[in-house]
């Protein structure tokens, strides 16, 4: 697909022109007081545990060094505090049961009942993936929403940029079977597939809205492994239609159907702390949400006329096409002066995740290069703050496990420097009195005290927002601490892994390495030794080396390093046996981890097992494609983007 400037229709549409539309019926009291509270108590909170950290290291003179230590400790201590007002504000949001949009004490929003007059596109984008899994939720979806009685206004789009011929065959075969499951309802369902995947899945929904998108008022986005309940899709366009200055509205997507030790642990994790973390977002972003790339709606004109992206000029990481672009696509609408929101309490949008570490560190590894990306359009002129803040945060997600593997090095090299030096009280020729060193123990604890409140914080606001609201959900006071306890242990035994993995792919993005964004693995699979010690080996004997060093000289450090080291040498174990689908379903069956989703069963997600139950034969001969419905493809040349505008203007 060519990045070319095309010709422009004479002017593209804005929330301005919308003189004659109604008001939104979110209400959003005292934005930026809100925005302003959240900037300053997070500045305050990095700025004491800064000047404590400077207190300690000036004790005994400040070197360069610990300079460059407490710098870096500045940087990550303002992000744990960033985080941690997140949390506060939803723990005490969600606590009341106060909408973070409206502060109100219910959201009428989702309560409307009001007909559905507009026509919405359920497109799901897929590349290579596992045509059976695909098909399953697609249909699960679909059956879901005929439940609602609210099909007709509604069409829904496979769009294929399989390049793989045994799995777009597949995709014929199962496409097939589809249709004659479904009978009349096929009429409302439609798959293409493109030869060329050009623009990656920028390129596919840049076809369809092309093709299609002038039929329909919502697209509403799914990933290949999203399933959403039939009332939240439904929901959805509703707010969507009561509020027309509203361009996209986000959900948050709740990881089901784990079955290794690993994915129900990511699962319990998001479920139990996510709705809480992106109620305080949402709390402070107001009207300048973010969007996550799926599970969301947007209003197809606002997209069309604002969303278009361009190639970048210069080379990676900075430059050519842009990877994580539902972060631009959602600045690019806020910029037009459309409103995004992020519905945090919306439920029924679910997701799948990799059930592994493996898998899931690739994974991010993708998304470190798209974020880190962004850093370089942090300066486009128009965009909203909190646009730009949505890039910052992005990148410095990752960026901050470089930052802490960093201040932990040269915070040992600084231990054993000062170690080998302790006995030298003298250090100039003619000096009258000894240099004793000086330990401000109470400094020290405080510290720690404040970090572990950051790190730790959230995790026990969130077990308290279920232990009093939630608790039937998770099937009760008893295996939600249970969870939380083994969740937290493991979380602090794989985080060093994690930040040897990420500080990695900061490094590699930054030295122009590439990486492929194929489709995931999402099933669960026991990681053979061989790739538990291929993927681990490095970092294990680094750990074992940085640890026997410390021990030697700083042995006080060390004790402090215990929690690091650890989890870097058990690395192949952790990674092996998190892998366990047997320990998946102990750990099931003792109500350890236990979910929503698996504690109460929700109907589209059983019908989806039950569809992934069934095998289906491949057909020898399957029936021609049929051509999809009014194809509004413009005059020109196939894959020129005329009706989009590129975000560098």
């Amino acid at each position: 697909m060519t990045h070319m400037q095309p010709p422009l229709p004479p002017v593209s549409r804005s929330v301005a022109d919308l003189t004659s539309a109604p008001a939104d019926a979110i209400r959003i009291p005292a934005k930026s007081l809100r925005r302003y509270i959240y900037v300053i108590l997070s500045v305050l909170t990095a700025i004491s545990g800064v000047y404590i950290m400077f207190d300690i290291l000036r004790a005994n003179d400040l070197t360069t060094l610990e300079t460059v230590i407490l710098v870096l400790f500045g940087i990550s201590f303002t992000w744990l505090s960033l985080a941690f007002w997140s949390g506060l504000f939803g723990f005490f949001l969600q606590l009341f049961r106060i909408d973070p949009l409206t502060l109100k004490s219910t959201r009428h929003l989702l309560e409307d009942t009001s007909p559905i007059t507009t026509r919405t596109a359920v497109v799901m984008p897929v590349y290579n993936e596992d045509t059976h899994r695909v098909i399953a939720g697609f249909e699960a979806t679909l059956r879901s929403l005929e439940k609602t009685g609210e099909l007709a206004h509604f069409d829904f789009f496979l769009l294929s940029d399989t390049t793989n011929l045994t799995i777009a065959q597949a995709e014929r075969d199962h496409w097939q079977q589809l249709q004659e499951r479904l009978g009349d309802l096929g009429k409302q369902v439609f798959y293409r597939r493109r030869e060329k995947n050009i623009g990656r899945k920028v390129g596919n929904l840049a076809e369809f809205c092309q093709r299609w998108g002038a039929n329909y008022e919502h697209m509403l986005v799914l990933d290949a492994d999203s399933i959403m309940t039939g009332d939240c899709i439904v929901k959805m366009v509703r707010a969507m239609q009561v509020n027309p200055r509203t361009g996209l509205i986000q959900t948050i997507p709740i990881p089901v159907r784990q079955t290794t030790f690993f994915g129900r642990f990511v699962q319990f994790a998001a479920v139990l702390y996510s709705p809480m973390l992106a109620t305080g977002i949402a709390f402070w972003q107001t009207d300048a949400a973010n969007y996550w790339g799926h599970n969301a709606i947007i209003r197809m004109r606002a997209f069309m006329d604002h969303c278009g992206l361009p190639t970048l000029p210069g080379n990676a990481p900075f430059g050519g096409d842009i990877l994580s672009h539902d972060f631009v696509e959602a600045a690019m609408l806020r910029r037009a002066g459309w409103n995004v929101f992020l519905l945090s309490d919306l439920e029924g949008s679910y997701e799948e995740v990799p059930c592994n570490i493996i898998d899931y560190a690739k994974r991010d590894r993708r998304w470190v290069q798209g974020n880190i990306q962004h850093l370089g359009i942090l300066n486009l002129r128009g965009l909203h703050p909190i646009s730009r803040m949505h890039f910052l945060l992005g990148a410095t997600a990752y960026i901050t496990s470089l930052i802490w593997l960093l201040m932990l090095a040269l915070s040992t090299a600084d231990a054993v420097v000062r170690a080998i030096n302790s006995n030298v009280y003298f250090t100039e020729v003619y000096q009258l009195y000894p240099n004793w060193p000086i330990a401000k123990t109470e400094l020290i604890i405080a510290l720690i005290l404040l970090t572990t409140a950051l790190l730790m914080g959230p995790k026990f606001l969130g077990v308290i927002i279920a232990l009093v609201h939630r608790r039937k959900q998770f099937g009760g006071s008893f295996a939600i601490i249970k969870g939380a306890i083994v969740e937290t242990v493991f979380a602090v035994l794989i985080a060093p892994i994690m930040m040897v993995y990420h500080a990695y792919f900061v490094i590699s993005v930054f030295l122009g390495f590439k990486v492929n964004w194929d489709s995931q693995d999402r099933e669960g699979r026991l990681l053979p030794w061989g790739e538990c010690f291929a993927r681990t080996s490095k970092m294990t004997i680094a750990a074992i080396i940085w640890g026997t060093v410390t021990y030697i000289y700083a042995p006080v450090f060390f004790w402090w390093l215990i929690p690091v080291i650890t989890g870097l040498i058990l690395a192949s174990a952790l990674v092996r046996y998190s892998s366990s689908l047997d320990l998946g379903r102990s750990t099931r069956e003792h109500k350890i981890l236990l979910c929503p989703s698996e504690a109460i069963e929700d109907p589209v997600l059983v019908h989806l097992d039950e569809l992934l139950a069934v095998e289906h034969p491949t057909l020898e001969s399957p029936a021609p494609i049929p051509a999809l419905p009014h194809d509004n493809w413009l005059d020109m040349p196939h894959g020129d983007m005329n009706e989009y505008r590129h975000v560098t203007r």
